[in-house]
């Protein structure tokens, strides 16, 4: 009897054992995918962009109880690129939603996989409102170009600016979408349909802006408004001044990377640009605490796409919270009734477009920093 007892022990143990492995088994992580360049012209963008979503997983490791595992893919700063590392984070890697990406086109190119597999995207910092136009599952966590380009028009204007000149990336999104939208400001404040006096194109990944600038230089521009991204603004403002020309030079949120100094140099002093977020200005209580955590782990001061994708995930994270599930329909759902969430980059609400209402920061580059200058509100 006393050896059937031991056998009876031993497989009860053993069947304790195979329960309690299976219900380990069954914790599954949350997936949450992150496409962002991580090479290619928007690579240092794409780059502090996951320094910022690092953090953030850090810091909020888990949520329903379950582990967060995060998926990178690599869009190589490419639109195509872009729609196939969507469809590997949502074919292979199974991911309930995700995060991305540095660069309007690559959004664009990204949301439309994920909008057609009804997985939920939140962009960190694409600005072009066609990101999100007529799309149900896509949402952003920064403000759109309408409204910033509103703001850099308000500004040359109230500057004393009357005569503008603008150089457009005709291959970005972006820099097309932006460049209207400031042209059509500046034009009504000055009531002159011909105060932009100089509209003139170039292509990514061009070096030679020579004959563009001598276009603008003869215009009689007083002012240069350049939506490009930061590789491109340092190159135009090295050369501008190697002309002689001392005109304003002013960008959107692209250009808020220190490569725009380290390629520029001396030339990117005085340059003026919008941008989400300044450590100089914390707009919440959460942003000390970010920009002290991020010191400590990466031993240098956050810029705007860093506090973005700390922001995004953590958006993310709380949809995810409220839904009370891992169901992409739930957690969609979840990010449209997103309402004052305290970011780092202000508080945030979602709007009925899958916006997000918020400030923007204007800065200009003094003595090779980024120094604020002030906060406009919508």
């Amino acid at each position: 009897m006393r050896r059937i007892s031991a056998c009876v022990a031993l497989i009860v143990v053993a069947m304790l054992t195979v329960l309690a492995g299976g219900l380990s088994a069954q914790v599954e992580p949350i997936r949450i995918g992150v496409y962002e360049p991580m090479t290619g012209a928007m690579a240092a963008g794409g780059q502090m962009t996951w320094e910022g979503i690092l953090l953030a997983h850090e810091m909020t490791p888990e949520v329903l109880g379950r582990p967060i595992r995060l998926f990178l893919a690599d869009n190589k700063s490419d639109p195509v690129e872009s729609a196939n590392a969507v469809a590997k984070l949502i074919d292979q890697d199974k991911v309930i939603a995700i995060i991305g990406s540095y660069g309007s086109s690559n959004s664009m190119a990204g949301g439309d996989v994920a909008e057609k597999a009804g997985i939920p995207m939140i962009t960190d910092s694409a600005t072009n409102p066609l990101v999100t136009e007529g799309k149900d599952y896509m949402f952003r966590a920064c403000f759109i170009d309408p409204f910033q380009g509103e703001v850099m028009a308000k500004y040359a204007y109230g500057e004393g600016i009357r005569k503008v000149a603008i150089l457009i990336d005709v291959a970005q999104d972006y820099s097309v979408g932006l460049a209207n939208y400031f042209e059509a400001t500046f034009k009504q404040l000055t009531g002159d349909a011909r105060s932009v006096v100089a509209k003139v194109a170039y292509n990514t990944g061009d070096q030679d802006f020579s004959a563009q600038l001598t276009q603008v230089i003869n215009s009689g521009a007083e002012a240069l408004f350049v939506p490009g991204y930061f590789g491109d603004m340092a190159l135009v403002a090295k050369q501008l001044r190697a002309l002689g020309s001392k005109i304003l030079l002013m960008g959107g949120d692209a250009i808020d990377a220190p490569e725009l100094v380290i390629i520029g140099g001396e030339a990117a002093e005085g340059i003026v640009f919008s941008t989400f977020y300044s450590a100089e200005a914390p707009a919440t209580p959460e942003a000390q605490k970010f920009v002290d955590a991020f010191k400590a782990k990466y031993g240098k001061t956050p810029n705007a796409n860093g506090a973005l994708g700390y922001d995004t995930y953590n958006i993310l994270v709380d949809a995810i919270r409220r839904a009370g599930s891992d169901d992409p329909k739930a957690i969609r759902d979840a990010l449209a009734n997103t309402v004052d969430f305290p970011a780092v980059t202000g508080s945030t609400t979602i709007d009925e477009s899958g916006n997000a209402t918020k400030d923007a920061v204007l800065l200009r580059v003094e003595d090779g920093k980024f120094r604020y200058l002030t906060t406009i509100k919508p």
